[in-house]
């Protein structure tokens, strides 16, 4: 029987994976890469919102569990399991939505790199770098996915950063909608102009838009900074030193530019 099951309940998603669940538009061909035990495409098929989905896993556990999970749910003819690595296991033109989350900025490059053909109608890219965040938004910018929304979720004392991105039509649109996007003067005149590399690391539309979430994920970030910087202050290395200097300089910045909105934020007030 291919009806979804009417008394399955649909799992329940973290902060995080719920949030991802928002930003999916309704009746998207959707792809969960790294799905582990398929609860995102579950709930998305449970509550119609997406037409089809697969849910792939490099991992055969993971993938043998989200089996399990699909077939629990009845939304086997809605949801199929894969097992492979990233995006190897979608063929070309058959979704318009990927799906990243739970892993570092550089391994979602790799994968997005490796992807060839299946990217080939994929419009919209929904990831979760859990680091590496500044690499992520440069593959985007590169391969024309002009960035649209981005959020930092807390959960568990856990800071996590979400980025959904839609393709540009073409590289004129998108070189204009980036011009724009990574603008350095984007606080405001009289303001600090935003260096190039923190307009990537903090993230764009973050900047335009600071919440408790965002200053709480940077004094961390300026706390684990200066525990780095002063192990490095303990190296005699002519080479430390300048890496050090280099290092102090960038955590300087982003004090700056934190100052910069905090006094924003006080004359709205």
């Amino acid at each position: 029987m291919n009806d979804i099951n009417s008394k399955a309940e649909a799992p329940k998603l973290s902060k995080r994976l719920a949030t991802l669940a928002s930003w999916v538009r309704p009746g998207a061909r959707f792809a969960d890469i790294g799905t582990d035990h398929a609860l995102l495409p579950v709930f998305l098929a449970l509550n119609g919102t997406v037409s089809r989905a697969v849910a792939g896993d490099v991992n055969a556990g993971p993938a043998e569990a989200a089996r399990r999970q699909v077939a629990s749910a009845g939304v086997g003819h809605i949801v199929s399991v894969r097992h492979g690595d990233g995006l190897s296991v979608l063929s070309p033109g058959e979704v318009d939505t990927v799906c990243i989350a739970g892993m570092g900025g550089s391994l979602m490059v790799r994968l997005l790199d490796e992807a060839g053909a299946a990217l080939s109608d994929v419009t919209t890219l929904i990831l979760s770098p859990h680091v590496a965040e500044d690499q992520v938004r440069r593959w985007l910018q590169a391969h024309r996915y002009v960035l649209e929304r981005e959020a930092i979720v807390e959960e568990d004392g856990e800071s996590y950063t979400l980025l959904r991105a839609v393709r540009a039509d073409n590289e004129a649109q998108s070189e204009s909608r980036h011009l724009a996007l990574y603008d350095p003067l984007l606080l405001g005149e009289g303001n600090k102009a935003v260096p190039t590399n923190l307009l990537y690391e903090m993230g764009p539309l973050l900047l335009r838009s600071t919440d408790e979430a965002f200053f709480n994920k940077w004094r961390a970030e300026l706390v684990k900074r200066e525990r780095i910087a002063q192990g490095m202050r303990q190296s005699e290395s002519a080479d430390t030193r300048a890496k050090l200097e280099a290092w102090e300089r960038v955590s300087a910045d982003i004090k700056e530019v934190l100052a910069c909105w905090q006094e924003e934020r006080r004359s709205r007030s």
